[in-house]
């Protein structure tokens, strides 16, 4: 069986809508993207650096193959993101063939995910999708969390865990401090 780990950027007041850029995601009026620039480092890039397959909602996986799909830098990052088997949970998209190694997570998103990660392979990945991470965490599916928490309230915008879900419990299994004031902190279900 897999594990499902959510990497996810988030304000100090829990808001994780448009870390990137201004126009990353503007629903429901949301002024503040790209208020995670700035706040990089070698730490941060050593932390996020992890083996496995990655999980995406439509929404970041179709934003993420415009950022990487096809980038050859040099940058580790990049490869990986590349070279990485990429699932995508959608009742929308048609097909995953716009990023190599891409595979199509068609329908329902909790029965999906669930159906994979109750087959063998490599432990899976989700970065972003907040609307995909509120499903599985929902329906129990999320193993652990690796929370980038910058230090910085935005007051309006989606948030981490809102609307339903069950009481979960987690244990602080190790908290890294970036040269930029984010603290990279990450929870294991108990």
């Amino acid at each position: 069986m897999r594990s499902i780990s959510v990497t996810m950027s988030v304000t100090l007041d829990g808001v994780v809508q448009g870390l990137g850029r201004p126009d990353e995601d503007t629903r429901g009026g949301f002024a503040h993207g790209g208020w995670g620039n700035g706040y990089s480092d070698e730490v941060m890039a050593r932390e996020m650096s992890r083996a496995g397959d990655m999980l995406f909602g439509r929404r970041t996986w179709e934003d993420f193959v415009g950022a990487w799909a096809g980038r050859d830098d040099g940058n580790p990052f990049s490869t990986h993101m590349n070279a990485a088997t990429k699932y995508v949970a959608s009742t929308t998209l048609e097909d995953a063939d716009a990023w190599q190694n891409s595979v199509l997570l068609a329908g329902d998103a909790e029965k999906t995910v669930a159906e994979l990660k109750a087959q063998p392979g490599n432990d899976l990945s989700v970065i972003g999708s907040a609307s995909l991470v509120h499903t599985l965490h929902a329906a129990g599916l999320v193993d652990r969390y690796t929370l980038l928490i910058h230090p910085l309230t935005l007051g309006a915008g989606r948030r981490l865990f809102e609307g339903p879900a069950p009481l979960t419990e987690f244990t602080l299994t190790s908290s890294v401090p970036t040269t930029k004031g984010v603290i990279i902190a990450r929870y294991e279900r108990r």
